[in-house]
């Protein structure tokens, strides 16, 4: 038990860690100012496709894809996460709060639960599907939808959260089909960084010392992160250990009023706090399911024992009752 609570207690760290590194990609991001989008979005995977690459270099199955069923999932988890990569920075540089994009961007475990009912035939609980409303009610709080262009940004991070979870879904299918956890990033951030270096180059703008070092501390934290939540999912079951994963919003916010000097608006914060009592109260139903489980489980276990018969050596060990009777 205590090997199994400190090897959650590092979990927890791990995706609190990459809760940080995340909220500090989009602090970068913003900070780097008026440049093109793809731009940005480009160092933001570069720098994973040359740290990731050098580490498959050196392990013993290097770059080669688990079986030719895995290349579709590839291509669908890259296509999806990329454009969900594309309207959160989309949202980061126009929605006014770093926060605000990262808590829409946080509706992907939400997102997930739907889009496994199609792709992995899941039937979800009516608790997970209560959850998801209350969670999809907060995001409009922050949204707060209006029927002009200023709502476009706010849609957008919503959207990225859609992919994001979409994105998630891809992953799991590639874990059951025993593709490793590090290619699949690999393939992610390199097939993201072919597709928009050519737009890219096309609408490449100059940048100065302070922008290509905020789009590199971008780049590195999204690494980071992405070693962080791996890590972290490698030491306790997502179930467990996810929730803390909306730290990020609370990392976000602190960091966008000390350096960019915003304050979400009160709306947005009734948004925070319903969506992360969805993402609470789907963890704690999670636990106490996995709870009920493990003790059932037990106690099966125990049953069968008890009905066990008693090994062979011992029955001719033991005298006949006759034989007891008689001494």
């Amino acid at each position: 038990m205590n090997a199994w609570v400190r090897s959650k207690g590092v979990g927890i760290l791990f995706i609190l860690g990459a809760a940080l590194c995340f909220a500090l990609m989009n602090l970068f991001v913003n900070m780097a100012g008026e440049l093109p989008l793809f731009q940005k979005v480009f160092f933001r995977n570069g720098l994973t496709v040359i740290v990731v690459g050098a580490i498959l270099c050196f392990q013993k199955e290097k770059f080669r894809i688990r079986s030719k069923a895995c290349i579709p999932w590839h291509l669908l988890r890259a296509g999806s996460g990329l454009l969900g990569v594309i309207l959160n920075f989309y949202a980061i540089d126009h929605i006014g709060s770093i926060s605000d994009a990262s808590i829409l961007n946080k509706l992907s475990p939400f997102f997930a639960i739907l889009f496994s009912v199609f792709l992995l035939r899941e039937k979800p609980r009516i608790p997970e599907l209560i959850f998801v409303l209350i969670a999809f009610a907060g995001a409009m709080c922050v949204v707060d939808p209006r029927f002009d262009m200023a709502v476009l940004p706010a849609a957008a991070g919503f959207l990225s959260g859609a992919c994001a979870g979409f994105a998630y879904t891809c992953v799991r299918i590639l874990g059951t089909k025993g593709e490793r956890g590090i290619m699949t990033v690999f393939m992610f951030a390199a097939l993201s960084t072919a597709v928009t270096l050519p737009v890219m180059i096309a609408t490449y703008r100059p940048m100065s010392a302070a922008q290509l070092i905020c789009l590199l501390l971008a780049g590195a934290a999204a690494t980071g992160g992405q070693f962080c939540i791996t890590a972290a999912y490698r030491r306790a079951p997502a179930k467990e250990i996810a929730v803390f994963d909306y730290m990020q919003v609370f990392f976000a916010a602190i960091l966008g009023f000390f350096f960019l000097d915003q304050i979400p608006k009160t709306l947005s914060f009734i948004g925070y706090a319903v969506i992360v009592a969805a993402a609470v109260g789907q963890w704690a139903y999670h636990m106490v399911r996995a709870r009920r489980a493990r003790r059932t489980a037990e106690s099966a276990q125990i049953g069968a024992q008890a009905e066990d018969p008693p090994p062979e050596n011992e029955r001719k060990a033991s005298p006949p009752p006759d034989e007891r009777m008689r001494s």
